[in-house]
């Protein structure tokens, strides 16, 4: 509940905007105060013409404000985020200094995304080796999430470079290594000859062409061209229809993860996934080291949501494969549907491609692009990544800003609280479940300011926030893996804490936390759960209320 003087004033024409001009923050961070922050009084009250003690009548002696400049930026306070959805930024050539990466977490970022796609092992170890330094600067924690490549299914080159095919002509697709020309090409993958049918389409160079396979051969397939236009050397091709008999994982993909494991990262970007079976081999071979982030791209995974999500740790929709090999109106019912499915399973869930597209090249977004993170933010995604807008674009710190902006805004609108608690899956059957829940509503009831959550692996963190509650979540953890871990999931606020040993402790070390972080003050009350006995991971049955003294 905000301060009843503190809504005086915000009700002023134009005061938050003052407010945000006056002090160099943003007005959705001023948007978000509950009361005028202990640092903030004698600033505000400058600003307003107004006596401190009338500003906050509860502080005997208002404190100094912070110093600006280095002091100011390295203190943890200052680093809270005021929103609960994450933000994933895409390091690329636009975003690979230290300063522009540290930028890039001042504005916003949460998780920054390494795209093996793209680059050499030097580059990413050279990347990763600056964002944990900027994570030692700032003192918190920062994941990183690795994003193999994924098998590509290409055409061969043409004798020309390029062709064009017409509608309704016949093109051939083989394995012979000959470069084409307007009649055929090569198919350098005989697992979509062996796999497609009389009737399979097959998608080229991101949709633009289409196939129907009108004959099967056992070295080519006879297609008829649907969608017409130009072909070039090396273009994608799509099978939306067939099942192929191709693993997720390439020999680049697990050299790549035999590379970037040990270095310490977070989340493994699992592409072209089919099949449980396929997420189930990365997790042998992530062994703990590394969350499985599966990237919903296909529509055979779809067909699949259930049984893959029940074994991956987290999920994307990666609306760009999906949009080419989906009909463009059923996205955004795949978006919708798996959300809402990760949600309920307590998965954390990323909404990523495309969303501020327009800013790689210009300094602000077109407004169907805000509405369509809006969109995210209403689903109640954990996280909305952005890709090519700071990995290659102009505008890198702006594109992650003007996302920090929505992401804060939509939050405070009073329908995305009614619809997030509309959508809230109904409790797990379980004791933890039932404790994560109570959790929540202890929360609400006695209006607390923070649920303090300890977990060695981060299960009762996702529980928690599973819940959707009102109160941020402080999740403290004695695993600087965990920390890093839960830098992707909803309303978060991850701490790493010395071992505990003992319920007293607990709640001592939760009471301190919340206040050192800037969550509570003299006379708030804490929720604080945990699994008991400690460090045993999956359990959850441990609920306390403290209030700080």
């Amino acid at each position: 509940m905000r301060d009843p003087i503190l809504e005086e004033i915000f009700a002023r024409r134009g005061a938050i905007t003052r407010i945000a001009t006056e002090l160099g923050i943003s007005t959705a961070a001023v948007s978000q105060w509950r009361r005028v922050p202990d640092e903030r009084v004698l600033d505000v009250a400058r600003i307003l013409g107004m006596d401190p003690k009338a500003l906050r009548p509860d502080l005997a002696s208002p404190p100094p404000p912070k110093p600006e400049g280095p002091l100011r930026m390295a203190s943890r306070t200052a680093l809270r985020r005021r929103r609960r959805t994450k933000i994933i930024a895409t390091l690329g050539p636009s975003s690979s200094t230290p300063e522009i990466i540290e930028r890039l977490y001042r504005g916003g970022a949460d998780v920054f995304r390494l795209n093996f796609s793209h680059g050499s092992h030097e580059d990413h170890a050279a990347r990763i080796a600056m964002i944990r330094a900027v994570e030692r600067k700032v003192g918190r924690p920062i994941g990183i999430l690795a994003d193999v490549q994924g098998p590509k299914l290409r055409v061969g080159r043409f004798q020309a470079g390029r062709v064009q095919l017409q509608t309704g002509q016949t093109f051939r697709l083989d394995l012979n290594p000959t470069p084409g020309d307007a009649r055929r090409v090569n198919l350098p993958h005989p697992e979509i000859i062996r796999a497609a049918q009389i009737g399979t389409t097959l998608l080229l160079d991101d949709g633009k062409l289409r196939l129907r396979v009108a004959r099967v051969r056992p070295d080519h397939l006879e297609t008829e061209v649907v969608t017409g236009g130009p072909l070039s050397d090396r273009k994608g091709v799509n099978v939306p229809d067939v099942v192929l008999p191709i693993p997720a994982l390439t020999e680049k993909d697990r050299a790549d993860l035999d590379f970037v494991l040990p270095l310490g990262i977070e989340y493994i970007g699992l592409s072209f996934v089919q099949r449980p079976e396929d997420v189930a081999e990365t997790k042998r071979i992530a062994d703990g080291r590394a969350w499985v982030m599966v990237k919903m791209e296909k529509p055979q995974a779809l067909e699949n949501l259930d049984g893959i999500l029940a074994l991956t740790d987290c999920v994307m929709v990666a609306r760009g494969d999906l949009g080419v090999e989906l009909p463009p109106e059923e996205v955004p019912l795949a978006q919708k549907r798996i959300v809402r499915t990760a949600r309920a399973l307590g998965k954390p869930v990323v909404v990523a491609t495309q969303m501020l597209e327009s800013m790689i090249t210009a300094p602000s977004p077109t407004r169907a692009e805000v509405s369509d993170v809006g969109t995210a933010v209403f689903d109640g995604a954990d996280a909305v990544m952005l890709s090519a807008e700071t990995a290659a674009g102009q505008y890198p710190y702006e594109a992650v800003n003007m996302m920090d902006r929505i992401v804060a805004r939509v939050e405070q609108d009073p329908d995305w609280r009614r619809l997030t608690d509309a959508s809230r899956p109904a409790p797990e059957r379980t004791s933890a479940g039932a404790i994560a829940t109570a959790a929540r509503q202890v929360a609400e009831t006695i209006d607390a300011e923070v649920i303090a959550t300890f977990s060695s692996t981060g299960s009762t963190t996702l529980r928690v926030a599973r819940e959707r509650p009102n109160c941020p979540i402080l999740g403290l953890t004695a695993s600087g893996a965990t920390a890093r871990r839960m830098a992707v999931i909803w309303g978060v606020h991850p701490l790493e804490v010395s071992e505990i040993h003992s319920m007293t402790e607990m709640v001592a070390r939760a009471v301190r936390a919340a206040q050192t972080e800037g969550f509570a003050t003299h006379g708030d009350e804490v929720v604080v759960t945990a699994g008991v006995p400690f460090g045993t991971p999956g359990t959850t049955n441990a609920l306390r209320v403290a209030v700080v003294k």
